[in-house]
């Protein structure tokens, strides 16, 4: 398309929101965007619908049918309230809840009010809570499904809306799709602004203490958090939700010395003290590890904005702070509750764990060597959750994605940072006992059951033309799979857009078990490696994300065989040229 065209486009629905049900304050700004001499502003609103997808919503706020913006956020939350209306009778409630992002609690009421509006009972909390608290509520409550506006991590411009279904876990099919179609069906004039009093309920910090007693039922060694109450814990929760309720279940816990960063304890949408407020950037930590350095802590935590993800540092062997990724938080989580579990003969022969198609494989491995079964799926706890909710919470050990998230318990079906600060900090407790650094801990399960060094890298490309190049990148790899990678052969190929899997040795197709395709491709090799490719379902990216193996005689040779390890990444990585 011509760019007259788009900039015709663009302008088009602009004057269409002037001459529609809009409020004067949203006009005043549209007309702003159609005085200015560069249409660069008007395109990137206007030209493109904020589409309500299997993840909700998220975009940059402010106005036009591409941002996050009450009518966009209201649009979605009738068309969500339709379908709740459809599918049940009688009295229905929902959960709202909100982040500590500008606007957050301004779409968080217009949220309540829509459904109010609709006949469905909001409860809303009073203020801003995590991810996994509202989840929890959802369930608790006996709610129909619930929604949260956080955009997780992503910048401060941005922001987002989260549907969740009455099991509090985001929707899958044919509840997403379902959605959907009901969403695309509303035009302004069909939202119902005018919020009905008796239909909104306010939950109040009585709730949090209700959260924070299902929370501690998972502790599985309050002994040595006895004996290690003093364990120096340095925790941030990068402007964020978890600011209270993180260190509120780390002392119910037992834990007496827990050390917080007051200028990250601010609930700030700017996050003014960090350039991303994300555990998986190393840069987020820093306040928190000059604090550690300063004061010879344990272990320091951080908890992204909206309270699911958990990033973890610990000392190393030279007492040189590190970060851990996603899948050594999920490696020690694993072990540690299967292990505890064992010793304390919990094991009753139906367990099981969940990870996704991406995070890594030494995660099976370390439960299959335990008879416990590890189920696959994709990536986002919706779908973890949907395993859960099909095999129950009974035999239920513990899921994670490589992305910094971990669910220790079935109470919530969502990753849930402040349930895995207070495991992480019982963890380190254990292995102080044990007279072991949690960095010890994680070099014997290596030991044990095999070494693996993890990497993911994304390319963005932004726009039309962006979205394009990815598309194409994808069919390219289609088209053209690669028969060797770094000079080993591939010898299994997973497609999950036709959900084949193609054993390259043999010569043979099978089908795989998923609910729905997706855009993934993934090579195994000879040598162990595994290479998995993505677009991003978020964000104008693709992702790539690489696993090799090794083996770790002794646990002082660690150094030695990552930086073999990342040197083989890097290879691998070289070969991918775009």
């Amino acid at each position: 398309m011509e760019k007259s065209d788009i900039i015709g486009k663009a302008r088009s629905k602009a004057e269409e929101w002037l001459n529609g049900a809009y409020d004067k304050e949203t006009k005043a700004e549209v007309t702003k965007l159609l005085e200015e001499k560069d249409t660069t502003n008007l395109v990137e609103s206007f030209y493109g619908n904020l589409e309500f997808g299997t993840g909700g919503l998220r975009g940059i706020m402010g106005v036009g049918t591409n941002r996050m913006n009450i009518y966009t956020v209201g649009s979605a939350t009738q068309g969500f309230a339709n379908y709740i209306n459809s599918c049940f009778k009688g009295e229905k409630s929902v959960c709202i809840g909100h982040d500590c992002r500008n606007n957050s609690i301004y779409y968080a009421k217009t949220v309540a009010s829509i459904f109010s509006a609709n006949g469905i009972t909001a409860y809303l909390f009073n203020s801003l809570r995590p991810t996994p608290e509202i989840s929890f509520a959802i369930r608790k409550l006996g709610c129909k499904g619930g929604v949260i506006i956080t955009a997780s991590h992503n910048p401060k411009e941005y922001n987002g809306y989260k549907a969740y279904w009455e099991d509090g876990s985001q929707l899958i099919t044919p509840h997403d799709t379902n959605v959907i179609n009901e969403v695309k069906k509303i035009k302004a004039e069909d939202i119902k602004f005018d919020k009905v009093e008796d239909k909104i309920k306010i939950l109040d910090e009585s709730f949090d203490k209700i959260f924070l007693e299902q929370i501690k039922t998972i502790q599985l060694s309050p002994e040595a958090i006895k004996a290690q109450h003093d364990l120096k814990i340095v925790f941030t929760p990068l402007h964020g939700t978890t600011y209270k309720l993180v260190p509120e279940s780390l002392a119910y816990w037992g834990f007496t010395n827990i050390i917080t960063i007051p200028e990250q304890m601010l609930t700030d949408g700017n996050f003014p003290t960090v350039v991303s407020a994300n555990p998986e950037e190393p840069a987020a930590f820093k306040m928190a590890l000059d604090k550690a350095r300063e004061i010879d802590a344990d272990i320091a935590m951080a908890c992204d904005p909206d309270g699911d993800r958990i990033g973890i540092a610990v000392k190393d062997d030279e007492g040189v702070w590190t970060l851990l990724n996603g899948n050594q938080t999920n490696i020690i989580f694993t072990y540690y509750i299967l292990r505890r579990r064992q010793e304390l003969g919990m094991i009753k022969g139906n367990e099981y764990t969940v990870k996704t198609i991406v995070t890594s494989e030494l995660l099976k491995k370390i439960a299959e060597e335990n008879k416990v079964k590890c189920y696959d799926v994709y990536t986002g706890f919706k779908w973890i959750a949907a395993v859960v909710r099909e095999l129950g919470p009974d035999g239920y050990i513990g899921a994670g994605e490589e992305s910094f998230g971990f669910m220790p318990g079935a109470y919530t079906r969502d990753k849930d940072a402040v349930s895995a600060t207070s495991m992480m900090a019982e963890i380190a407790a254990w292995a102080k006992e044990q007279k072991i650094t949690l960095f010890d801990l994680l070099k014997q399960i290596y030991k044990e059951y095999g070494f693996s060094q993890e990497k993911m890298i994304y390319i963005v490309r932004k726009g039309l033309s962006g979205a394009e190049e990815i598309k194409n990148i994808m069919t390219d790899f289609r088209e053209n799979p690669p028969k060797e990678i770094n000079g080993s052969k591939v010898i299994l190929r997973k497609d999950y857009a036709n959900l084949k899997e193609s054993d390259l040795i043999h010569n043979t197709t099978k089908d795989m078990d998923f609910p729905i395709t997706s855009n993934v491709l993934q090579y195994f090799l000879e040598d162990g490696s595994k290479i998995s490719v993505r677009p991003s379902g978020t964000e104008p990216k693709i992702k790539f994300y690489y696993e090799v193996i090794d083996k770790l005689k002794d646990t002082n040779d660690f150094k030695k065989v990552q930086e073999l390890a990342y040197k083989k990444i890097d290879k691998i990585m070289a070969s991918f040229k775009f």
